[in-house]
């Protein structure tokens, strides 16, 4: 499945519109995980463990999505979008959902 920013794929015709298509990742960070963070804070440089849970949570929904394209007949997703969100009373919570265009290629 070819999922991209860009509205159209070089050398290929968009055939059909199958609709707009989500992929969406709640994820929580565990006592651990803020803990190890907070060291990062205190002594400086990057935090693995936020990075790591970030890039799973990406991964994760870009799969959703392009699952959810493949279910409509799609071959492709195009304009992709990502979002990024915190949620939660004390903000312990990552959103992240991706959202395209689902597209029918020749």
């Amino acid at each position: 499945m070819i999922s991209t920013t860009t509205p159209s794929i070089d050398g290929k015709k968009i055939l059909e519109y199958k609709g707009i298509v989500f992929g969406e990742v709640i994820s929580g960070v565990d006592f651990l995980k803020d803990f190890a963070a907070g060291l990062s804070n205190i002594f400086g440089g990057r935090s693995g463990t936020y990075e790591e849970e970030l890039i799973q949570a990406r991964e994760n929904a870009i799969a959703e999505m392009e699952q959810r394209a493949a279910n409509l007949g799609a071959n492709a997703v195009v304009g992709v979008k990502m979002d990024y969100e915190v949620l939660g009373s004390n903000n312990g919570m990552l959103m992240v959902t991706a959202s395209g265009t689902a597209v029918r290629l020749e």
